[in-house]
């Protein structure tokens, strides 16, 4: 007796799903610039390392010897590999077969590959490409009746965040629960020109009124800039790319904590640039990234959300190898002031950071929230307030670099203020509860309106606080601990990654994490 034949079926099938929507649909998907699924798992992947997990799972047709007829696999695949010959799920949709409209069968393979994710303590990347959730109007003609709506894999997804790694890239046309899976996550892409997002398609959008095309709806320039999903790639190749460059920073699971990377940077390199890099005249600007790239491990910095809440650069980076989250006021935005918009971006960064114990490094250079009629209809300060809230929670190591401006409540978000202040200023630092410039004409009103000449008694008040505005004079009231020179950046930097090292704790956080 052998079970020869029986295998011999199972092969057959498994070839069976390979030809995913069959030779005509395949050959127009990749028409589109498009690769196929299981094309996008050999490129993300180490080679040869993808095990796929129901592997023939799809609808057959008998005939009446029971001897099968024709078969249509599911259109989502998923399973284990590698990167860099560390474990990880890779979950896909296949847009070949049903435009990637998931069937029962199908929305159960996405609920397993999320339990497997959370329960293996592995991270998970999801490659979406389509609706994946059925919803097709279609289905009720062939099932004969509707359904009330339910996501029984949802709480596997929003789990998922707190405890593991989780990559999310928008392929294609991504709508309903597919856009849905490619925001919850902790980074998102989606590729330029072929593939688009939306809560529901210009088809449906049309009743509303609203003639869109794909492009107009819902492209990478709208949901980068609205911060939806983070960042824009010119190709799924480069996606896959910067998806293993990510997850390189961070641990499998918050059950464990980030490696080190390789220490091939002296961690004592000084940057002459730096000693003047920023400018004497405060109203003049100055690059921020130049500074965080001068100071981090050379080539280690990886931006995150570039295209929206850019008054505040986030990302990650290493310091004598250790990865940290940097955090960085743009001084070309609004002077570097906190909007509602980088109030969230910062919100949710933060608490990335504490979910998978990476220090923080924090480049100040803020004005505060930023004023005015549009900042007040945005509810900025309520945005602020909680990504404040986020910053008081975070119980990881933080270091603090005052470069320019730290004023009023968005400035004292620099760092816990209760906690220990492991903080340095640049010379360059100027601080207070609002900036001197906005507060003379208030503050001195009476006696420049009394002025026989105001011009000069308008100069005369501006040398006497400009002197009292020093750091210096702050440093002798041990109101900042430490000023350093600029070129000493790094330094003190690789010290307090080194220092944080060995305080980083395994384990989930006390406030979850806030998608």
């Amino acid at each position: 007796m052998s079970w020869e034949k029986d295998v011999e079926e199972l092969r057959r099938r498994q070839r069976l799903t390979q030809e995913m929507g069959g030779e005509e649909r395949v050959a127009k998907h990749k028409s589109l610039g498009k690769m196929t699924v299981r094309e996008r798992i050999d490129a993300l992947l180490d080679p040869g390392s993808f095990h796929e997990i129901g592997s023939i799972t799809g609808s057959a047709e008998y005939g009446p010897d029971g001897e099968m007829l024709g078969f249509t696999p599911v259109p989502f695949l998923f399973g284990r590999g590698t990167i860099e010959g560390r474990t990880v799920v890779v979950a896909g949709d296949d847009f070949t077969v049903r435009g990637g409209s998931a069937d029962f069968a199908g929305k159960r393979k996405q609920e397993v590959a999320e339990q497997m994710a959370r329960e293996l303590r592995l991270p998970i990347i999801r490659l979406i490409d389509g609706s994946g959730g059925g919803g097709s109007v279609k289905t009720y003609e062939q099932t004969g009746f509707t359904y009330v709506p339910a996501n029984p894999a949802w709480d596997d997804v929003v789990a998922n965040l707190a405890t593991v790694p989780v990559v999310s890239l928008a392929l294609g046309s991504v709508a309903g629960l597919g856009a849905a899976r490619a925001v919850t996550s902790h980074y998102s892409m989606i590729v330029k020109g072929t593939a688009q997002m939306f809560i529901a398609g210009p088809p449906v959008v049309k009743q509303i009124g609203e003639d869109l095309t794909k492009e107009e709806l819902g492209g990478s320039a709208i949901h980068t800039k609205s911060g939806a999903i983070d960042d824009e790639v010119e190709s799924e190749t480069e996606g896959f790319a910067r998806a293993r460059r990510f997850l390189s920073y961070l641990p499998s699971s918050v059950f464990d904590v980030p490696p080190r990377g390789p220490q091939t940077d002296d961690p004592a390199r000084r940057e002459e640039a730096l000693i003047k890099i920023v400018p004497q005249s405060r109203r003049q600007v100055y690059k921020m990234r130049a500074i965080v790239e001068a100071v981090v491990d050379k080539g280690s910095f990886f931006e995150i959300g570039r295209g929206h809440g850019r008054s505040s650069i986030t990302g990650l980076a290493r310091l004598d190898g250790w990865p940290v989250a940097v955090l960085a006021s743009d001084p070309y935005v609004y002077g570097g002031a906190w909007t509602a918009e980088s109030s969230m971006k910062v919100t949710r960064f933060v608490d990335f950071a504490e979910t998978f114990h990476l220090p923080v490094v924090h480049f100040v250079d803020s004005p505060g929230f930023r004023i005015g009629l549009e900042s007040e209809q945005a509810g900025t300060i309520r945005h602020g307030a909680r990504a404040m809230t986020a910053i008081y929670q975070a119980s990881g190591p933080w270091c603090t670099i005052l470069i320019r401006k730290a004023f009023g409540v968005a400035g004292a978000a620099m760092s816990n203020a209760s906690r220990l202040p492991f903080r340095y200023a640049w010379p360059s630092g100027d601080w207070g509860s609002l900036p001197l410039e906005g507060g003379i004409e208030a503050a001195y009103r009476r006696d420049l309106e009394a002025a026989e000449d105001p011009v000069k008694l308008r100069a005369e008040i501006d040398e006497r606080l400009n002197r009292v505005r020093s750091p210096f004079r702050t440093a002798e009231k041990f109101g900042i601990e430490e000023i350093i020179d600029p070129r000493d950046t790094r330094k003190v930097l690789c010290e307090f990654a080194n220092l944080a090292a060995p305080l980083r704790t395994p384990g989930m956080r006390a406030t979850g994490y806030r998608p």
